[in-house]
């Protein structure tokens, strides 16, 4: 993945964690966000319909497809996609 793609999905994620601090689940900018952040690492998702925030820089995101990832952010700054 390119430098840019990296820098651009942890603005969103950040955008995403600090900017609301309403619920994921009842912030549809959140999903997009979320939606955003996997397809810019690459995994398979269509839409995020449910999120649950796990903790700080950390959420558990539930795509249509029936895909789960947990995105956050890693302890180097960097933000991670993992599929569950």
């Amino acid at each position: 993945m390119s430098r840019r793609m990296k820098v651009w999905a942890l603005v969103v994620l950040n955008t995403v964690l600090f900017a609301r601090p309403s619920s994921a689940a009842d912030a549809p900018d959140v999903l997009k966000d979320l939606t955003a952040v996997i397809a810019l690492q690459g995994q398979p998702c269509g839409q995020v319909v449910t999120a649950v925030r796990q903790g700080e820089n950390d959420y558990i995101a539930s795509c249509q497809d029936g895909s789960r990832y947990r995105v956050f952010v890693n302890s180097q700054g960097r933000v991670v996609v993992q599929k569950l």
